[in-house]
């Protein structure tokens, strides 16, 4: 069997064909969405400064005085080659302005997933081997109100208690951790605890329920009957099993995660993704809110295919379905 004939190779190319289609959908889709926002954007961008002058040469570097049409076509062609134009603002490329914000969006989500899974993975097993006693009922109260409680509360809360209380940590902004890494961990301990407890209370929900249905499955009361060693059978048939499950919400959250978490991140002023899509909305400044969706959005299809792989990878089921 050659390699194209490997069902783990075809599975990934058909992904791949998937993710092309779905992205290609996204340009579209943005492309009209900014068609039918109210008003016009280059009047709105321009203010103050508003001449007829520099508005016919704002449309005109823009592309907005071309037909729908043309318009659309080489909006496609410009997002396949990483051109998203310019900010009204400052007429700095907006690709430029969103791989300036991306590492700060890496860092904090990277963190906060962290986290998460360091709760989210002992209590959620914990609790679906307690299944029904105290510790268990406790664990699912306890998620729930982490679910409930609003992101940029806790955030407030942190800052009061370990910045304005203790003067332990900052309590907004961000360090480049080449410049200070020192810095860098005080700054990020904050927001990434804020949403990484939020995150880890969705997802020891379902690594409970993950983890309640692989124990109950005939294969695991086999294992036991033939004499295994509960720790043999955790990690060797309930660990692995419950674990497609778990990828797929950690998938799930690290992409919302990496779209900026717009709240949290302009409670700690961090310079983030989402700080800079609330900034463009404020500003009307469509080209950068236009490239942050189509960024965002890219992220979501990139780590959903990695999901996918990582699936087929450890579930030889998935890549023949």
């Amino acid at each position: 069997m050659t390699a194209l004939h490997s069902p783990l190779v075809r599975f990934i190319l058909v992904r791949l064909l998937y993710t092309v289609a779905v992205l290609l959908g996204v340009i579209v889709a943005v492309f009209f969405l900014m068609q039918v926002v109210p008003g016009d954007p280059v009047r709105i961008a321009l203010g103050t400064r508003y001449t007829p002058e520099s508005y016919e040469a704002l449309r005109s570097a823009s592309g907005l005085d071309q037909p729908l049409a043309s318009q659309l076509m080489s909006y496609v062609g410009n997002a396949f080659t990483g051109d998203l134009g310019v900010s009204f603002r400052n007429s700095e490329p907006v690709t430029t302005m969103l791989f300036e914000r991306l590492p700060a969006t890496i860092t904090l989500a990277t963190a906060a997933i962290v986290v998460a899974l360091l709760i989210a993975v002992p209590l959620g097993f914990w609790a679906a081997l307690r299944e029904g006693r105290l510790a268990d009922n406790v664990i699912r109260v306890v998620s729930q109100f982490g679910i409930s409680v609003p992101d940029f509360w806790m955030g407030i809360l942190l800052i009061g208690l370990f910045s304005t209380a203790l003067g332990w940590l900052p309590s907004a902004g961000y360090q480049p951790f080449a410049d200070d890494p020192l810095g860098w961990f005080e700054h990020l301990v904050l927001p990434a605890i804020t949403v990484g407890v939020v995150t880890g209370a969705i997802m020891t929900r379902y690594v409970r329920s993950s983890v309640l249905d692989v124990v109950n499955a005939p294969f695991v009361t086999t294992a036991e009957s033939k004499g295994l060693s509960t720790r043999r059978v955790l990690l060797d048939h309930v660990g692995r099993n419950a674990l497609v499950p778990v990828l797929t919400i950690s998938g799930i959250q690290f992409a919302g995660l990496l779209g900026g978490v717009i709240v949290v991140e302009v409670v700690f002023a961090w310079p983030g993704l989402g700080l800079l899509v609330y900034d463009s909305v404020a500003a009307r400044d469509y080209p950068v809110l236009q490239g942050a969706i189509l960024l965002i959005a890219v992220i979501f299809l990139v780590v959903n295919l990695v999901v996918d792989i990582l699936y087929a990878v450890i579930d030889p089921r998935i890549r023949l379905s």
